[in-house]
């Protein structure tokens, strides 16, 4: 693990204060040399229905989250065709169309939906070119500043996949490109077809599976989203090191974990996505918590 930055505070500490909270305070990154975005984003995949599958419960919620998200200074949001599919994205055009200058919309493309739960990957170069040719029209841009490869398809050559981003790139259809849930070695030989600036691997603080891939992006520069990045689970619990240290902080387990993320490396592009506009100002109150070492530390070796 790389080493955390240095912090002299011996505890965590927050300010919760939805009033003076600001996504800016979690730092910035440029993403592929020319777009810088607030650390701290937001995915959208929670404003689906139930097993990412059709429509919100209640859609003006939806737009109130995302509305308010941009108003605490989230100006990444990270979708993808598939949440829904399509809905989140038709989403995020009615909740903020027409764009503020500066917010960058990153989604993806290569998995289908067969139902609530259910996701299988396609990378076939004429779909892959369809679904970014509708992600345009549903999210209502004249180019996407970052498409992301959701899955390679292992039935389809890698060149294959990302070669027709590449073209879509140039067409001007696509600013940047991104994989999910890939390796160091997928990575690299995909850096052979196209320059890559991101990476979407599962990683929070209890599944660390991709530490690897995360030190790595952060050597070369590329910026690593994670997803599920909440994924709390017995750490959460009474007696757990996230409880403790939110007991004596006043910080939330979420807010604990998020910080800690923040601080694992400065690559690091978390985006926590919910329903709620009350979790969502939570969450952006994460950017306040000041994890000393020691607590971090303690976090990641508890997990």
């Amino acid at each position: 693990m790389s080493t955390p930055e240095t912090n002299t505070e011996n505890t965590a500490q927050t300010i919760t204060d939805t009033t003076t909270i600001n996504a800016a305070a979690s730092g910035s990154f440029t993403i592929g040399g020319d777009l810088t975005v607030n650390r701290l984003g937001f995915g959208s995949m929670q404003l689906t229905g139930p097993g990412v599958w059709g429509d919100p419960k209640d859609p003006d919620v939806a737009v109130r989250v995302l509305r308010r998200a941009v108003e605490l200074g989230v100006d990444f949001i990270d979708t993808a065709d598939s949440y829904g599919p399509v809905v989140a994205e038709q989403l995020i055009k009615k909740a903020l169309h027409p764009y503020p200058e500066g917010l960058v919309i990153a989604t993806k493309a290569g998995l289908t939906r067969q139902g609530p739960d259910q996701w299988t990957p396609v990378g076939r170069p004429a779909y892959l070119r369809q679904q970014v040719e509708l992600s345009l029209r549903n999210l209502g841009l004249e180019r996407i500043d970052l498409l992301q490869l959701h899955r390679i398809d292992p039935e389809v050559p890698l060149e294959d996949q990302v070669g027709e981003l590449k073209k879509l790139q140039d067409e001007g259809k696509i600013r940047h490109i991104g994989l999910s849930e890939v390796s160091i070695e997928q990575l690299q030989a995909a850096q052979q077809i196209a320059e890559i600036v991101t990476v979407q691997n599962l990683y929070n603080v209890a599944n660390r599976q991709s530490e690897a891939l995360l030190d790595h992006a952060t050597e070369h520069g590329i910026g690593f989203i994670p997803w599920f990045p909440l994924a709390t689970g017995e750490l959460a619990k009474p007696g757990g090191p996230l409880a403790a240290i939110a007991e004596k902080s006043g910080a939330t387990p979420s807010q604990l974990a998020l910080a800690w993320l923040l601080k694992r490396s400065p690559a690091m592009l978390p985006i926590p996505g919910t329903s709620s506009v009350a979790h969502l100002e939570d969450n952006i109150a994460a950017t306040s918590v000041q994890l000393s070492d020691a607590d971090f530390e303690a976090i990641a070796q508890a997990a």
